[in-house]
């Protein structure tokens, strides 16, 4: 049997075109391969992760508000016969804001001056009425006491007559019992006259309550009239009219607003991811543009509009110059201190609570990092990972080079 071997021509080709290949993909490479650059650390920026206590403030926006403010109404119906100021204006207590008519008022005022007068008449005339009356019991009195004494003295007189025997036993009768006669009528006459006293006192305070009443209610008239003139009634701004001139109001309608000028208060919005780590009497640096005031927070409020919370400050340094209710203001609320707190400044790029690519110097080059921020508090930058104290970084922007893990450093 004849055995046939296969030539070794092709397999020798075969390897040829694979060294070919080999040679011409490693050519290319080199060609192609990007070399890695190489920096002048003289014309890089650079800043050092450092570590130590730290205060953690959160950055957040809002404006003054009034610390006191009212809401004035129509006091009763009426027209709009005059606006004397407008939103924006400074007010004092007494200053008036608008004038209101109301022609039923008006006669409601007249008709009760007239009733109090015709009260207080017939009070002054009931006085006279009632002086009379008790001169003519005073009167009465007189004459029983005159009687009385003349009945004694003829008492007297029979008694010794008697005793001469000029005059009879039964005259002597007649006369005791003409003076226990007298006698009786002149108590009597005085319990009658302590009854009309007492009469007339209670009659006297009915009629003076009566002319109280009048005044009352004429009183609440006039001051009613006069509430028709709306007053500011604290020292501040007027900050919004709600009426028109000629407008027709009701009781009890909103008529302007006003609030405290020098009494202000912090309504700032605090971001909602850090409102649950701030708490009540927290500090506070407001920044008006043109200082900066300290307060601390009052108030938290539990709902979240727009990923924000509102809440409420006090103030406690000086207001400055520019300070007006609806001022738009930045503000820094302390959250917490961390005593070691790993930190670098802020630079261009670098952003709060963001996981970011950054290069860190090592000897003669630089190599790439992941670095985790947290809090931007005092234009420090709280680092979460990736950085220790003593690291340093590069600021410039190397977006364009992050394809390279490392880069070379030329001193």
């Amino acid at each position: 049997m004849d055995i046939q071997l296969q030539s070794a021509a092709p397999i020798k080709k075969y390897a040829f075109f694979a060294f070919i290949s080999l040679i011409t993909a490693l050519t290319i490479y080199l060609v192609v391969k990007p070399t890695r650059p190489s920096f002048d650390a003289s014309e890089l920026t650079f800043t050092t992760a450092e570590q130590g206590p730290l205060d953690i403030y959160v950055n957040s926006f809002g404006e003054f508000i009034s610390h006191e403010e009212r809401l004035l109404t129509a006091p009763a119906r009426g027209k709009v016969a005059e606006i004397l100021h407008r939103p924006g204006a400074v007010v004092t207590p007494s200053t008036i804001i608008a004038k209101l008519i109301n022609p039923q008022l008006q006669q409601d005022v007249s008709q009760a001056t007239g009733e109090l007068s015709q009260a207080k008449a017939q009070l002054a005339a009931f006085k006279f009425e009632q002086e009379s009356e008790r001169l003519n019991h005073l009167g009465k009195i007189e004459a029983l006491k005159a009687s009385l004494e003349q009945a004694q003295l003829e008492l007297s007189v029979n008694k010794q007559l008697l005793s001469f025997g000029t005059v009879s036993k039964i005259k002597l009768q007649r006369a005791q019992l003409a003076l226990k006669q007298s006698q009786n009528s002149l108590d009597f006459q005085q319990k009658k006259y302590q009854q009309f006293i007492e009469m007339q006192g209670y009659q006297l305070t009915q009629k003076t309550i009566e002319v109280e009443q009048q005044q009352r209610k004429l009183s609440v008239l006039n001051q009613q009239l006069d509430n028709m003139n709306i007053r500011a009634g604290l020292h501040g701004t007027l900050q919004h009219l709600d009426i028109a001139l000629g407008e027709s109001v009701n009781l009890g309608q909103s008529i302007a607003k006003v609030g405290s000028l020098d009494k202000l208060i912090a309504r700032i919005r605090l971001p909602q991811r850090q409102a649950d780590q701030i708490s009540l009497g927290a500090q506070v640096i407001i920044d008006t543009q043109k200082g900066k005031i300290a307060a601390h927070i009052t108030r938290i409020e539990s709902v979240v509009t727009d990923g924000s919370v509102l809440a409420e400050a006090a103030l406690d340094g000086e207001l400055t110059s520019n300070a007006r209710p609806s001022l738009t203001i930045s503000a820094k609320v302390f959250v917490e201190h961390k005593p070691h707190a790993t930190h670098i400044a802020q630079s261009a790029g670098l952003r709060p609570s963001t996981k970011q690519t950054l290069f860190v110097r090592a000897n003669n080059q630089i190599e790439q990092r992941k670095v985790t921020f947290g809090h931007l508090t005092k234009n420090r930058l709280i680092i979460d990972s990736g950085l220790q104290a003593g690291d340093v970084i590069v600021t410039n922007d190397m977006r364009d080079f992050h394809h390279f893990t490392t880069l070379e450093l030329v001193q």
